[in-house]
């Protein structure tokens, strides 16, 4: 369901010669050419999809296999298999072999912020695409931070030598899978915002979500 939506998203920005507020549609080319790498395709990606779904399906797979990793306490040899798994999703390039994409929550992620910083870069880009990249990018760096630090979690589980040394990182690797997601409300307001050390994926969501709304998708 969430790539039909993006991909209907990205079928309204195409189409048409004019974007809100009068920009000639030769100005914004690269404005949705960008948006679209985030949303809907991105050549490099698996199956061509866009980043931002990329990195979800990814996070999807990593989260699954960290609750798999905690199910395995007392068996350190599933653990550890387990672990390597979550690596897989989030850095193939450091765990080559694994369930997920090949591409990584982390490389999707990085790809992101690039890409929604382009677009708000390029001739043509409104004030929405500009304050609401902001918070995409800011929300997808948080990500990438976080994939580096559940890796590392990741890591010691692979390296213990016992059951219960590998089970010291189990509350760590879950928290932090889970919060590669849904964020986390680091100043204790009550919500999850975009800032730096807050948002993740889901944040970076849904101001991608209200970014396109203000382009009229």
């Amino acid at each position: 369901m969430r790539n039909v939506m993006y991909v209907l998203f990205g079928l309204a920005l195409m189409v048409g010669g004019v974007w809100n507020g009068g920009v000639v549609a030769g100005q914004a080319d690269m404005v949705k050419t960008h948006i679209g790498h985030v949303t809907t395709s991105f050549q490099a990606a698996p199956m061509a999809d866009g980043l931002l779904p990329t990195a979800v399906a990814e996070a999807m797979i990593a989260s699954q296999h960290a609750g798999l990793t905690a199910s395995s306490e007392g068996d350190l040899d599933a653990m550890k298999r387990h672990a390597g798994h979550v690596i897989h999703a989030l850095d193939p390039s450091v765990e080559m072999q694994g369930p997920g994409l090949g591409y990584g929550v982390k490389r999707a992620a990085m790809g992101v912020a690039q890409h929604i910083g382009l677009a708000a870069m390029a001739d043509g880009a409104s004030d929405n695409v500009m304050t609401h990249s902001a918070h995409v990018s800011a929300s997808a760096n948080n990500v990438v931070a976080r994939a580096d630090e559940l890796v590392a979690v990741a890591q010691q589980i692979r390296a213990a030598t016992t059951a219960a040394g590998a089970s010291a990182h189990l509350a760590d690797l879950s928290m932090l899978a889970e919060q590669i997601y849904a964020g986390v409300d680091a100043n204790e307001d009550g919500r999850v915002g975009w800032q730096t050390g807050e948002g993740g994926l889901q944040q970076a969501e849904m101001h991608m979500g209200l970014l396109l709304k203000g382009e009229g998708a």
